[in-house]
This record gives C-alpha cells, sequence and structure tokens, in this order.
C-alpha cells in the first residue's frame, strides 16, 4: 500500500474515531481553491435589489434584498439595509457593514452612520433577516431565515471539508464585495470614498475581503482578523490541522495586497482574537494602517459602534486621504519605550499599557500607567519606563476621546514598522 494511501485511511479513521469531519486536501486543489477566491473580486456587476416586505422602511432608510451566488444549485439574496443621509450636497462617501457571530443585518448600525453624514449598507450574511423567530427559538437560531438564503456559519470554519463554492466564507465575501458593487453604484453615493467596516466574525471577513477587493477606500477590522490556526483557544483547536484554513482561507495569505488604509480596532482583553496574532496582520498589509486598542472596550457590536473613533478615521480618510493619525517609529532602550505619531489633531496625554503576565493576551492583566507627551519638530514623541519584567506593551495618545495606538510590542515580538 502506498504511503500517501496509508496516510488518508489513517486520518479517516481517525475522524470516525473522534467523530470530526475528515479535512483531506491536496496542494493542487487548495492552489485552485485560492485562485477562486481571488477571481471574486471580479464581482463588479450591479447586483440587482428588490424592497424587503414588511419592514418599517422609509425613502432614506431601506430593507432590501440584493441577489447574491448560487448555492448548491438555487439562487440566494442577501437581506440589507440600506441608508442615505438625511440632507446631502453632492455625492456622499459610503460604508458597508459586516455583523460579527450572532448579528444580522442592523439598521441603527446604518443610522448613526447616516447621521456622519454617509451612505451605509449593513448586510446579514446568514441568510436571515432582523426579526427573531417566531415561537420556540432553536438552538442557535438568532433570526428568521428569509426564502432565500444561502449557507450559515458552521462553527470555525467548520465547513472545510464541502465544495469551495459551498463554503460559509466564499459566500460570506462574495456578499461583502457585491454590497460594494452595489452601494458605489447609487448616483447620490462617492464610488471612490466607500470603506468596510466588520465587527468580529465580521472583522475576520473584512481581513479577507480587503485581500481580495481593492475598490474600498479604506477599511475598519474591528476584533476579527486572521492567522488563528495557533491561537491557545477555541481557534487554535479548530484550525490547528485544519489545512483549508491555513492555505486557502487565512486572510494573512493576502493582507500584502490591501492597499487602502486600515484601522485596526480592538482592546487588550479580548479572549477570542489575541493582540500578537491582530499586529501580526496589520503589520502585514501593504496600505497604511493606524490601531485603536481601547482597554476596557469589550467584545460586541455595540462597543465599537458608541466609540468615535470608526468614525473619526473614516472622516479622515474620505476629507483627507489619510489618517487623521498614526504612528510612524517605535524605539525601546532597556526599559524606556517611546513611539512616535503624526497627528492633525493636537493630543493631550499618553498612557502606556503593559502586562508582566503570559499566555494568551486576553486572559492578562493590563496595567495603565503614565507616560509622557511632546511635540517636537512636528511630530509627538510618547514615552514611558516599563515595568520590570514586562512581557508586552503599548502606548496610547489620545485627542479628546479619540485612542491611537503605537504598534503591539512584546518581548520576543516586533511587529513590522509602520508604513
Amino acid at each position: 500500500m502506498k504511503l500517501s494511501r496509508l496516510k488518508t485511511l489513517t486520518t479517516l479513521a481517525l475522524c470516525v474515531i473522534s467523530g470530526a469531519a475528515p479535512l483531506i486536501a491536496d496542494e493542487t486543489s487548495l492552489a485552485a481553491d485560492r485562485k477562486q477566491i481571488e477571481q471574486l473580486d471580479q464581482l463588479t456587476a450591479v447586483p440587482k435589489m428588490q424592497a424587503a416586505e414588511g419592514f418599517d422602511s422609509t425613502p432614506q432608510l431601506r430593507a432590501i434584498y440584493f441577489d447574491a451566488l448560487d448555492w448548491k444549485g438555487k439562487p440566494t439574496k442577501v437581506f440589507a439595509w440600506l441608508g442615505l443621509p438625511a440632507k446631502t450636497e453632492g455625492k456622499v462617501p459610503g460604508i458597508v457593514l459586516v455583523h460579527g457571530g450572532g448579528g444580522t443585518a442592523f439598521k441603527n448600525w446604518v443610522q448613526m452612520w447616516n447621521d456622519k453624514g454617509y451612505a451605509a449598507i449593513s448586510i446579514a450574511v446568514e441568510g436571515q433577516i432582523d426579526r427573531r423567530p417566531k415561537g420556540e427559538r432553536k438552538e442557535g437560531a438568532y433570526w428568521q431565515r428569509h426564502k432565500w438564503p444561502g449557507p450559515t456559519r458552521q462553527g470555525i470554519y467548520g465547513d472545510s471539508n464541502v465544495p469551495l463554492k459551498e463554503q460559509w466564507m466564499y459566500h460570506a465575501v462574495a456578499d461583502t464585495i457585491l454590497a460594494n458593487s452595489l452601494l458605489r453604484s447609487l448616483p447620490e453615493v462617492d464610488g471612490s470614498k466607500v470603506g468596510l467596516m466588520g465587527i468580529s466574525w465580521g472583522g475576520v471577513i473584512t481581513s479577507t475581503v480587503i485581500g481580495i477587493d481593492q475598490r474600498f477606500a479604506f477599511a475598519i477590522p474591528t476584533y476579527g482578523c486572521g492567522n488563528l490556526a495557533t491561537v491557545e483557544n477555541q481557534y487554535g483547536r479548530a484550525l490547528g490541522n485544519n489545512p483549508t484554513y491555513k492555505q486557502v482561507w487565512d486572510p494573512m495569505l493576502r493582507l500584502n495586497r490591501a492597499t487602502m488604509p486600515t484601522l485596526w480596532f480592538s482592546w487588550p482583553g479580548d479572549k477570542h482574537f489575541p493582540m500578537d496574532k491582530f499586529a501580526m496582520n496589520y503589520g502585514a498589509v501593504k496600505g497604511p494602517y493606524m490601531v485603536s486598542l481601547i482597554p476596557k472596550m469589550g467584545h460586541g457590536h455595540g462597543p465599537p459602534w458608541k466609540k468615535p473613533d470608526s468614525y473619526a478615521f473614516a472622516d479622515s480618510i474620505v476629507r483627507d486621504g489619510k489618517a487623521w493619525c498614526r504612528q510612524t517609529s517605535v524605539k525601546r532602550d532597556g526599559r524606556t519605550f517611546s513611539a512616535t505619531f503624526e497627528s492633525s489633531k493636537p493630543l493631550q496625554t499618553a498612557t502606556l499599557i503593559s502586562t508582566t503576565d503570559t499566555g494568551i493576551t486576553g486572559n492578562r492583566e493590563w496595567i495603565e500607567s503614565s507616560a509622557s507627551l511632546e511635540k517636537k519638530d512636528g511630530k509627538w514623541i510618547a514615552q514611558a519606563e516599563l515595568p520590570k519584567g514586562s512581557t508586552a506593551w503599548f502606548i496610547n495618545v489620545h485627542s479628546d476621546k479619540l485612542t491611537v495606538s503605537s504598534d503591539y510590542q512584546e518581548a520576543n515580538l516586533t511587529t513590522s514598522p509602520s508604513k
């Protein structure tokens, strides 16, 4: 018996014993799948849309469906809320919004961006609408499904053993790109100023899409990121032996193609997406990036909605073509750590966030301590003394209620220099 055949049978036997779905892939098929994913950038035609009946819509804020890719030979549609600012003069910027696990197309998220002067479309990427199921709710059924659904998420890339075009992530990425094509086609919208924001699983989708669709003017991956196969939590356990994730889906495979400005938005206590992995993602992008790590922010849809940071970042990109603030360099000399920033807004204070703990970053205790801040030769220099035994750290600078972070640092890890 050939060795490759023996390995295949052994893998199948182990899967039967463990109850896991077998993940068998060869280099040729994985390469073909990667190419098919990259070809999703061709979804530039405007998808047909129709009104979603029975929702409290207005001419400015509408519930809609738009046509998406076929799934298992059947046509699918995506439910979304599509909104425009109340008053516009000329064309307005826009943003595509992608929910996280347990979420849907959120009407109020669209309204928040409309209030900031943006056209916005919030999409539901699991074949659902924004209504709870009637009667007794089945486990995991947070929202009603409509008549034309695509696949739902199966755990953490749990459908990696089915054909690529039947996988949830394939459709979620396609839905996001199609939403971009739809939003930028509206006569009220400036197609050159359409951004993307995704939260948690939506952040994973965003991190994936920005390596494929270069039409986005900016992107805001929130919490979610790639490089998760070695995380010491549920992601690493699910993905450590998943070749489809590691060689086909990991956003890190394509982040060097992401040319648009990005804001990487999270908090050091996040238990799902660790800071070291998050840092490797923004260190890999080709375009300029900005980081905002806000202590005690929490994980969910609400916390980033309520913070002003995503809106201020988007405003600076569509107005000035660059982030209002960004780190230009970091330096460590013994226990002295400094970070230099360029900012179009005045900075008032700086804070060192550090830990002496080890293990996954979301389980560590993070301590805030004072840092100095001075303006010199047009740049802002923040500096602090690291506590003895520090294992990880970064500096936050503040302009009123806005927060910008230096690159996350570890004693044995340094991200690539800012671009």
